[in-house]
């Protein structure tokens, strides 16, 4: 049977190779073999199961809890992501940022981030929101750190094969929402740069050539999609984004 390294696995299943030792490291979820010096050894079977991991990942469950499905188990995947809010909400209290960047990274590296966005850290945001004396420096300090994260994210998205776009906030208050949503759209294959200051209107004219993201972090109203198929008529080449 053939078997390949770990960079070639990584490859061929679009998974990084940091990722992979994670789940056979933290999770047990892998099981390869080893060659003389210790180098990963994978089969096909083994490959099976990584794209099966996947799936259960891109459709919404916490790596944690992927195991136990694997083997048959009944989980409750809403607890699995609870967990990892209180995980991330333990570290925040610790006040150290660089325990609070190294747990963004690893989690970051160990899940899908639009699953990341939709049930860690937007949930998260909105808790500490809900107080509005310790839980707003708390906030802060989060927010810096998954710009930091994400940051770092978009620029490694830009050396890969991709589209360029712009991402501009339109109308919107929360800045870290709108990173959020650049790391979003950075992993459906887009090289993402963010206009940091959101605007009252996009004025596409100033970004000739350039595809523009436009998020208002709520629903369009009538208005402003009326706006985006003017512009669109007129040849610009304008998506909104989310909602």
């Amino acid at each position: 049977m053939a078997l390949y390294s770990i960079g070639d696995v990584a490859e061929r299943c679009g998974i990084n190779p940091v990722t992979l030792r994670a789940w056979q490291r933290r999770y047990g979820l892998l099981k390869p073999q080893r060659t003389e010096g210790g180098h990963r050894l994978f089969d096909e079977d083994d490959i099976e199961r990584i794209e099966e991991i996947k799936r259960w990942i891109e459709s919404g469950v916490p790596v944690g809890k992927v195991k136990a499905l694997i083997e048959g188990e009944n989980v409750n995947i809403d607890d699995g992501w609870f967990a990892l809010q209180e995980e991330m909400l333990a570290v925040l209290r610790l006040v150290r940022p660089s325990k609070l960047r190294t747990k963004i990274a690893t989690i970051g590296k160990e899940n899908p981030a639009e699953m990341l966005i939709d049930h860690v850290f937007v949930p998260i945001r909105q808790r500490l929101g809900l107080d509005q004396n310790t839980a707003r420096a708390m906030c802060s300090l989060l927010d810096g750190a998954l710009i930091d994260y994400i940051a770092f994210c978009l620029t490694g998205s830009r050396k890969k094969a991709g589209k360029d776009a712009l991402l501009i906030g339109w109308g919107l208050t929360d800045r870290t929402r709108l990173w959020l949503e650049a790391w979003r759209l950075s992993q459906q294959g887009w090289r993402i740069d963010v206009l940091a200051e959101p605007l009252d209107s996009p004025r596409p004219e100033l970004f000739p050539g350039q595809h523009i993201f436009v998020y208002t972090g709520k629903a369009f109203t009538k208005r402003q999609q009326e706006q985006i198929s003017h512009w669109q008529a007129q040849g610009f080449s304008i998506t909104a984004h989310g909602h």
